[in-house]
């Protein structure tokens, strides 16, 4: 890492006393990232001139007024309380800049399926090559028709080197497929666009290939400015054809948009579009209060749903909302007519909601359906809006105030990431906290992860935060302890704290950060995972294969041995390797456990924000699956979801009998549990503990025989310590407060 001269107290790297893994530290690189392609931007901004206004008095004060209006922030709280979330009203658009060198790399658009990948040495040596991507919804007018329709936004792409030496590759996932007949496969095809001006005219690029929904583009001709879209065309429509439709099997899709926190009576955006792509930010100039038109609004997005539509047709869009406090006001419909669906056209229709007992508020789930005038709906689906306003929250467990380590993510901005892991070092833990206990505690019915102790023993401590969790009977707080090498809990008004220089004699002298680790991460032999989550999730977090493969064991292997399958990307290196790891543990599933080797593996590599993600992956889908029925009295704990909202959950999982068999339980489960998570961010720490606390309340709680969320909670406090022991590139003991 190279310094740019910042001090302490502003360099993010100082910002905490505690260590930094090395998934935090590359998410540092990539906020700084994405602050240089703000200042790479910002040409885009005209500065002011007021200077011809300085003389008038009355245009200087219309101006003032008018740009305040524009960029108010609403920040009176109180004002948002009646005013329903127009709290954001700058305009809006997602463009990505990017600079790359003689090495190249990718530059996707930021929550998009659209990447343009540029090969070594597309450039010089020395040469740079800066790159802009821009996605606009509405597709160019003319290429709709009844033998043409496009399938995907219209990219814009600007390069600021013209002297290159090699193609650029786009890729681009596109809303469309042709249908498997022989003669829709003879008359239909998907094509590529390319023009110099937004409007066209647009002509086919021969070098593409299609494979499933997704399309790569070689541009070979490179111009300063270049629109790009993609298209199903077709050569005639002989009868009983009428449109291109009939040859395809085209993909609508519906996004979903609102303010970011929901208000006593607040607005939401239906976006209809002809393709997959919809940005996290949309900018909406034609909202109307009171008859007045509103200065334009920046909507969030809250969710988006993809359904297959045979032909253009009118169709009715319905809103139901899941709870009662909250109605749809004045229309319960609106319109979507044929002929813009055929132009291609994205429409915006606006569904306002107000509170009808303005004593509680919380999040909510409502449900849509679209459907034709005369048949049944072609699609149903449920969303959940965000959280109220900081202050008109009702929950009585809101998240924790502390963010924890984020799980890494990958990094479109950088040209290429390059990560050099470290070393594990198997070194003694020194304490600084200790513990004497102040009474014996032997059970005759084990519990796991609570320590058995005699009175006036030596517990040497990880730290002094506390956890929550059941013990035999009650709630209790507890302190993450090791005793005669096992890592455990101890209650706190068991023992008393003391300093390392108070401490007579330990059992823990010699306690090394490998026996650390393969202790805590023993949960993981026992949770219950999605394989594809995983897989997905390791790939796109882990940016070296061999460094994987050697800590998995796997070192002496070439990346021929795996499947004999070659791979350019990274992430397929990577995904390979946890294949052969998932092979090996299927094989042998009595000793070794797949996602526990997995485990102890990433945090050899110090991937603890990736640890933390699959962590609370696991839980919450293993939670799920312990609770079953049992999820409804949790969803009243944790967000007193009234019986409509939880009904909405579970109508999409009902069978043809109206009911959801037992076996099948655990998923009406998951969808609430991961909904709720995600309210909370990167805080995983306080997501852990709260579903602890709240599963520790139910009647007959799952949590006294299962103690896995415990293993869990104790994993995620003894990350910090694990991590500032085992990776300190001092050699000398590290001392852990």
């Amino acid at each position: 890492l190279h310094g740019n001269n910042v001090s302490k107290a502003t360099n993010p790297f100082w910002k905490s006393g505690r260590s930094k893994s090395v998934s935090e530290l590359l998410d540092i690189l990539q906020d700084r990232a994405h602050a240089r392609q703000s200042t790479l931007d910002s040409d885009q901004i005209l500065e002011q001139d007021l200077e011809w206004l300085q003389n008038d008095r009355e245009a200087y004060k219309m101006a003032w007024l008018s740009q305040r209006h524009l960029a108010r922030s609403c920040l009176d709280l109180n004002i948002i309380s009646q005013s329903p979330g127009w709290a954001q009203t700058q305009v809006s658009e997602t463009v990505i800049v990017c600079k790359l060198n003689y090495q190249g790399g990718s530059v996707q658009l930021p929550e998009s399926d659209i990447t343009v990948h540029v090969p070594q040495g597309h450039v010089a040596v020395g040469e740079f090559q800066e790159i802009s991507l821009r996605a606009f919804l509405d597709p160019p007018q003319t290429l709709n028709h009844n033998l043409s329709c496009t399938v995907s936004p219209l990219l814009e792409i600007m390069l600021g080197n013209l002297n290159t030496m090699e193609a650029i590759l786009l890729e681009m996932k596109i809303g469309a497929k042709v249908r498997k007949d022989p003669f829709s496969q003879v008359m239909t095809e998907i094509v590529c666009l390319h023009s110099l001006d937004r409007g066209g005219p647009f002509k086919v690029l021969n070098n593409c290939y299609i494979y499933k929904d997704t399309i790569q583009v070689k541009l070979i001709e490179l111009s300063q400015v270049m629109y790009l879209v993609v298209a199903a065309q077709a050569k005639a429509i002989p009868s009983p054809a009428a449109t291109i439709w009939d040859y395809i099997h085209k993909t609508t899709s519906i996004g979903i948009y609102g303010p970011k926190h929901i208000h006593p009576s607040f607005t939401t955006v239906f976006t209809v579009c002809g393709h997959s792509y919809m940005p996290e930010k949309l900018t909406i100039s034609d909202i109307k209060r009171g008859g007045k038109n509103m200065s334009p609004v920046v909507f969030h997005l809250w969710g988006k749903h993809s359904f297959l539509l045979d032909k253009p047709q009118d169709l009715s869009i319905y809103v139901f909302s899941c709870d009662p406090n909250f109605e749809v006001k004045v229309e319960e419909r609106k319109e979507i007519k044929q002929k813009e669906l055929q132009a291609g056209k994205v429409v915006h229709q606006q569904f306002l909601f107000s509170l009808v007992d303005p004593r509680e508020m919380h999040l909510f789930d409502f449900r849509v359906q679209v459907e034709p005038p005369n048949g049944r709906p072609v699609t149903q689906f449920s969303i959940t809006t965000p959280n109220p306003a900081p202050n008109l929250k009702r929950f009585s467990h809101p998240p924790g105030h502390m963010q924890e380590e984020t799980e890494f993510k990958s990094a479109p901005l950088l040209p290429k990431v390059i990560v050099k892991y470290p070393t594990f070092q198997d070194k003694k833990l020194n304490f600084t906290s200790y513990g004497v206990t102040l009474k014996t505690v032997l059970r005759q019915n084990k519990i796991d992860y609570l320590l058995q102790y005699l009175k006036g023993d030596t517990i040497a401590l990880l730290g002094e935060g506390k956890i929550k969790a059941i013990g035999q009977s009650k709630v209790k707080e507890w302190y993450v302890g090791i005793l005669r090498g096992k890592v455990g809990l101890v209650h706190c008004k068991n023992v008393k704290v003391i300093s390392k220089e108070q401490v007579m004699s330990s059992s823990d002298s010699v306690f090394t950060t490998r026996n650390l680790l393969e202790q805590i991460a023993s949960p993981f032999k026992k949770l219950t995972y999605i394989y594809s989550v995983v897989l997905t999730l390791v790939s796109e977090k882990v940016y070296d294969w061999e460094v994987l493969a050697d800590v998995l064991g796997y070192s002496h292997f070439a990346l021929e041995d795996f499947e004999g399958m070659q791979a350019e990307k990274e992430s397929e290196k990577v995904s390979y390797v946890v294949k052969k790891l998932k092979e090996d543990c299927h094989s042998d599933r009595n000793i070794r456990k797949f996602l526990y080797e997995l485990t102890v593996a990433l945090l050899k590599m110090d991937c603890q924000g990736l640890v933390s993600h699959l962590i609370q992956e696991a839980v919450i889908l293993t939670t799920a699956v312990k609770l079953g029925k049992g999820w409804r009295e949790l969803a009243e704990k944790l967000v007193r979801l009234t019986k409509q909202q939880i009904e909405a959950y579970e109508i999409p999982h009902q069978g043809k009998s109206g009911d959801i068999a037992v076996e099948m339980m655990w998923k009406p489960a998951y969808d609430f549990l991961y909904t709720w998570g995600a309210q909370y961010g990167s805080s995983y720490r306080d997501v852990l503990q709260d579903l602890q606390s709240a599963l520790d309340r139910m009647k007959n709680p799952v949590t006294k025989q299962w103690r896995d969320l415990t293993g869990a909670l104790i994993l995620v406090n003894s990350l910090e310590i694990l991590g500032a022991t085992a990776f300190s590139s001092s050699e000398e003991d590290t001392y852990i407060t």
